[in-house]
């Protein structure tokens, strides 16, 4: 073989294990990603159960119920447009409350709830996640 053919050889070898080392990558990092929604963006899109999610906007005054297991809660999210049930197992953060901004990630179950892994909750009076605060502006602004 000619030193120019097995340079070529080389060079193709290298940039197939480049494209390798990308898709494994990516295939790794999709069941890690989570899409942030609003409850409206829920309502429009329709998501594949067990799908990693993102929700956000506000815990709707009046729903938080507490199960009788004691570590169950479940409560719905809204952005004044739509709202989304919500199942959560574990410890709250100490600011989550009624009316108050929360993002949860999760998946959807096969029912439409949403099974949230993990929950954060707003750390003061005026503050609201970034995106849920856009979001709801977008959406109180179609609204008028």
């Amino acid at each position: 073989m000619k030193p120019k053919t097995q340079r070529l050889a080389l060079a193709l070898l290298a940039v197939a294990a480049i494209v390798a080392a990308a898709l494994l990558a990516l295939s790794a990092l999709k069941d890690q990603a989570a899409y942030f929604y609003t409850p409206s963006d829920v309502a429009k899109v329709h998501l594949e159960p067990g799908a990693a999610v993102r929700l956000g906007g506000m815990v709707e005054k009046g729903s938080i119920k507490r199960l009788p297991d004691g570590v169950t809660i479940t409560f719905v999210v809204t952005d004044g447009g739509a709202s989304v049930p919500v199942r959560f197992s574990g410890i709250v953060p100490a600011l989550f409350r009624e009316g108050s901004g929360v993002v949860a990630d999760g998946k959807f179950d096969a029912a439409g709830q949403f099974v949230a892994a993990t929950i954060l909750a707003k750390h003061d009076e005026r503050y609201v996640p970034p995106q849920v605060a856009g979001a709801m502006h977008k959406s109180e602004s179609l609204r008028k």
